[in-house]
């Protein structure tokens, strides 16, 4: 489903973006020592406006989907790596980093994990063999790994995944995951990932940041927290950046992995200006704290949100409309990497 260009209305008659007068978001981004990252998928790359814009503006990369289990172990230990391998390759063309994602994680399974009756022996020997191949595959690649995603419900209590059934609690395949990859790779941060970490769900994050600070005070590998940060339009957290710095003081870098910003139809003047004031608020939250080392956008364009496909009365999340002009949410960024406030020193 797509939605009307009411915003490239709106914004036809609003001043001249930051977009046409700035440098890249990727130049500003580094001088604050942050970097700005995007998700690509596969199949939007023979787009040219889509590729112009990534080329220019992003320095890190996260596959949206070409390094899920679904895609790259579709049967038991056959594995596929050419669309990862595109990514890759599309990185590096503009020297940017990429972003593991993700290895351990309930949702876009292959079929035969979810089907398959399991031992807790029989299921690590399939997550070490998982992971074995994928991170050594990438392990000269991939600078940052979202090693388990999504642990928890809403409510802080385990989600009821095939691991978690199979495991008992949380921890033991949490655990077993991140040892794994640590095996196959030392130059990749590895992360543990989740939506409505961001201060707007206390007991999820409660439940993250107790699950986190257990593991390490065990010796497990774990480097960061990534906040996916799927907000909507004037609900931005205002603890954002005490929950930032709440997952710092556990000695972990925090990044921000999934930014997008929905709103409710219809798409007015006042709700995309409002939307770029809480773009610019989010990055502020992440610069005021050192260990926050960077932030992802969910997408490029509105053209290829996922959002309308699952909140069908929502949309105008990304920062670039249906049509490739960049939105007050551009502007929003810009405010926040050009002001004379420096980040914090020495991560």
């Amino acid at each position: 489903m797509k939605f009307a260009t009411a915003s490239a209305v709106l914004l036809a008659a609003s001043a001249v973006s930051a977009a046409a007068t700035q440098k890249p978001l990727r130049d500003l981004a580094k001088a604050k020592d942050i970097y700005i990252g995007v998700a690509i998928g596969n199949g939007n790359l023979g787009d040219a406006k889509y590729t112009e814009i990534m080329k220019r503006e992003f320095n890190f990369i996260t596959p949206e989907n070409s390094m899920k289990w679904e895609a790259i172990e579709p049967k038991p230990a056959e594995f596929h790596f050419a669309q990862g391998d595109e990514i890759v390759a599309v990185a590096k063309a503009q020297k940017a980093e990429v972003r593991g994602h993700t290895l351990t994680w309930h949702s876009q399974l292959a079929p035969w994990v979810n089907s398959a009756t399991w031992t807790k022996e029989n299921l690590t020997a399939a997550i070490e063999r998982h992971i074995r191949a994928t991170v050594g595959y990438y392990s000269d690649d991939l600078t940052h790994w979202d090693v388990v995603n999504e642990v928890h419900e809403d409510d802080g209590t385990p989600r009821q995944s095939i691991f978690y059934k199979t495991f008992g609690n949380v921890a033991d395949y949490v655990e077993l995951s991140f040892r794994e990859a640590r095996k196959h790779t030392t130059k990749a941060k590895l992360y543990i990932n989740d939506y409505n970490l961001e201060g707007q769900n206390v007991s999820k994050s409660d439940a993250t940041y107790q699950l986190v600070k257990k593991l390490k005070n065990k010796g497990v590998p774990i480097h960061g927290v990534g906040l996916q940060a799927h907000l909507l339009v004037g609900q931005v957290p205002t603890n954002m950046q005490a929950t930032i710095e709440k997952f710092a003081s556990l000695g972990v870098d925090v990044a921000l992995t999934e930014l997008d910003i929905r709103m409710e139809q219809p798409f007015t003047a006042e709700k995309l200006a409002q939307q770029g004031n809480d773009y610019e608020a989010v990055f502020r939250a992440c610069l005021a704290v050192k260990r926050c080392v960077g932030i992802t956008l969910w997408g490029i364009t509105d053209k290829y949100s996922w959002i309308p496909g699952v909140f069908p009365t929502e949309g105008s999340a990304l920062v670039w409309d249906e049509n490739y002009a960049a939105k007050p949410a551009y502007d929003g960024i810009v405010r926040a990497l050009t002001t004379k406030a420096t980040k914090p020193k020495s991560r």
